[in-house]
């Protein structure tokens, strides 16, 4: 619950239709009396309380009411972005992630203010539990407030507080390892308080044998890893009498310790950390999970891959830490796991391929000349790599006069590109690389190419379009991100273009012979997820729905009550069926010591899998001629 939604004295509810109106004349009486009851209870509810009475009359004066039926959504997670702030008169909101609900919001609770400040889709789904008020503030009227310096304060608190929420409360993804992190623990938690100085922690750390110690201050806990010694302290040449709260790291990421460990290891690999605090089901701190108690007993963890690749001196050690990559690929796809998440992981390793050799070309060539942007595009920019996906990447820079700065791009850019393939990820053969001119331009000149891709009739271009159009940022200081968003939430407006996205989906033809059966050969990607992906994407930006992945743009979509057709409301489940399918067809020929590709022999397939072969491709082809 955000820092603002503990229980408030709630609101009477508003009239309803059977009242009779008020007595002519008596409107701005009525109006007045609103505006009064609005300003009283926004006087308890933060950021809101700490303004003059004069302030909060104006501010209530702004708000409109919005009604909830329980279950109707307010925002939806990848949807579109929100233009108001809400507070809750009276009802219950849920917070939920990938269907999981992760927080409760009641009277007195904001919420929307993550998506109005930033302008991007939302993180996380709200929608009613049961009916409800909203008081709704207009943009313009919230963005002051929260400018001033209790609102900043209150979007960091509150911000602060969901992470937490979520990080306890949600699995992420896996590893190798199949048992509770609770089984990782040999000892409890080391606590020291803020005053603790470093020379005492440091001490504490090497009697007990152990990697980190906690923090505990009144806004929670911190930590102070051995990692934090080295680098804030030895490398900076900090007092060792300095307090420890100089050098922690806060807020804490959680994990609940009755969670596998295969997920505390994605965590640390996407958040890049050493450390995971693991608490129990009331939030009790139980111990320290470390990265070391997750890479000792499996070498071919992705955790473990991670940190040979980010240790990495030259490019020569870059290559040989990726050829075991098939190797980590096999061993997660035979402990059956989602593809989702394998798939995750394979494109987390390849952004920290990418970070690295980015690394070390900067190191040979010097610091770039302005901000830029390393973007993944395609499969990768969906996170929906695979062994067998190719190189689909961009870079954008800040705009300049220099033209040498695109011949130090152009640079960077080759050599990245070149030890991608070396590292198993083949060059495009469209050539969607950022050593392509096409493909590295300046910021204002991506925008350009984003608009223009509205207008253009050309098939050629439509398809570049929806290569970009899936684009993720890996690494770099430019916020290109926001600007393009903002972007695709115009393609709506461009029904020529809707209609060219719509062609790539129906133009697909389906292996599906006479009666609608299979037989013989079928490309598992271009037959079954390719038509998915461009459905996925279609409804999406005709939803103004901006996030990228294939699962996350069609469930964002249904939340948002646009399928009725029920092929439709099922593409999801026959993508992660198909999804499977092929993944697993990858691991059978890496296994076989053939390269992965995407050609099924049918005939060869176990009924029961060619039955579900057979009927997500029936269902995919009756889903296609419901594109308009």
């Amino acid at each position: 619950m955000d820092a603002s939604s503990g229980r408030l004295p709630e609101v009477p509810p508003p009239a309803t239709h059977a009242e009779a109106p008020p007595p002519p004349g008596d409107e701005a009486t009525q109006g007045l009396d609103r505006v009064r009851r609005t300003a009283a209870f926004l006087s308890r509810v933060p950021p809101f309380d700490d303004l003059t009475r004069e302030a909060r009359e104006d501010l209530a004066k702004a708000v409109t009411e919005r009604r909830l039926a329980a279950g109707e959504s307010l925002l939806v997670e990848g949807g579109p972005p929100g233009t108001e702030l809400f507070v809750v008169a009276y009802g219950i909101l849920e917070f939920t992630t990938r269907g999981q609900v992760v927080d409760l919001v009641m009277s007195g609770g904001v919420v929307g203010h993550p998506t109005l400040v930033t302008g991007l889709a939302p993180e996380i789904s709200v929608r009613a539990k049961d009916d409800c008020l909203l008081y709704a503030i207009p943009r313009e009227v919230a963005i002051a407030i929260l400018s001033r310096p209790q609102g900043v304060a209150f979007v960091a608190r509150t911000l602060r507080d969901r992470l937490l929420k979520t990080a306890r409360m949600l699995p992420t993804a896996s590893d190798t390892r199949n048992v509770p992190v609770s089984s990782l623990i040999r000892r409890p938690a080391s606590i020291c308080t803020p005053e603790t100085t470093i020379r005492e922690a440091a001490q504490r750390m090497t009697q007990e044998v152990v990697s980190a110690v906690l923090v505990e201050t009144r806004a929670g806990f911190g930590i102070v890893s051995n990692a934090d010694l080295r680098d804030k302290v030895i490398a900076a040449g900090l007092s060792p009498e300095t307090p420890v709260s100089a050098i922690m790291t806060t807020p804490v990421l959680t994990i609940r310790d009755d969670q596998l460990a295969t997920e505390a290891s994605v965590e640390m690999l996407r958040a890049g950390i050493n450390h995971l605090v693991a608490v129990d089901a009331g939030g009790r701190v139980v111990g320290i999970v470390s990265a070391a108690s997750l890479m000792a007993p499996d070498a071919l963890s992705p955790i473990a891959l991670r940190w040979s690749i980010a240790a990495a001196h030259d490019e020569g050690e870059v290559v040989a830490a990726a050829k075991l990559i098939p190797d980590v690929f096999v061993s997660l796809v035979e402990t059956h796991l989602d593809a989702a998440v394998i798939s995750r992981i394979v494109t987390l390793q390849s952004d920290a391929l990418t970070q690295r050799l980015l690394e070390l070309a900067i190191k040979r060539h010097g610091p770039p000349p302005v901000p830029y942007a390393w973007l993944a595009l395609g499969s990768s920019g969906r996170s929906e790599l695979t062994l067998a996906s190719d190189q689909d990447n961009a870079l954008a820079y800040a705009d300049t006069d220099d033209p040498a700065v695109d011949g130090y791009f152009a640079l960077l850019a080759a050599e990245v590109n070149r030890g991608l393939a070396e590292c198993g990820f083949k060059e495009c053969e469209s050539g969607v690389m950022a050593r392509d001119h096409h493909w590295r331009m300046s910021q204002s000149r991506w925008l350009q190419v984003f608009n223009q891709a509205f207008e253009t009739w050309d098939f050629n271009h439509t398809l570049r379009a929806c290569v970009a159009f899936d684009f993720r940022r890996v690494t770099g200081d430019l916020d290109i991100v926001t600007p393009l968003v903002n972007v695709l939430l115009q393609a709506r407006d461009h029904p020529s273009f809707l209609s060219r996205l719509a062609r790539m989906v129906t133009d697909i033809r389906s292996p599906l012979g006479f009666r609608q059966r299979l037989a013989g050969p079928v490309d598992i990607k271009k037959s079954a997820l390719l038509p998915i992906q461009n459905m996925a994407r279609y409804y999406a930006l005709a939803n103004r729905v901006t996030t990228a992945a294939t699962l996350d743009r069609l469930a964002a979509v249904q939340a948002l009550g646009r399928f009725g057709a029920a092929e439709v409301a099922s593409l999801p489940e026959a993508f992660k069926a198909m999804w499977n399918l092929r993944l697993c067809h990858h691991a059978a020929a890496l296994r076989a010591g053939r390269g992965p590709d995407d050609a099924l022999d049918s005939t060869h397939l176990r009924p029961l899998t060619f039955s579900e072969l057979q009927q997500s491709l029936r269902l995919i082809a009756a889903a296609q001629k419901l594109v308009p």
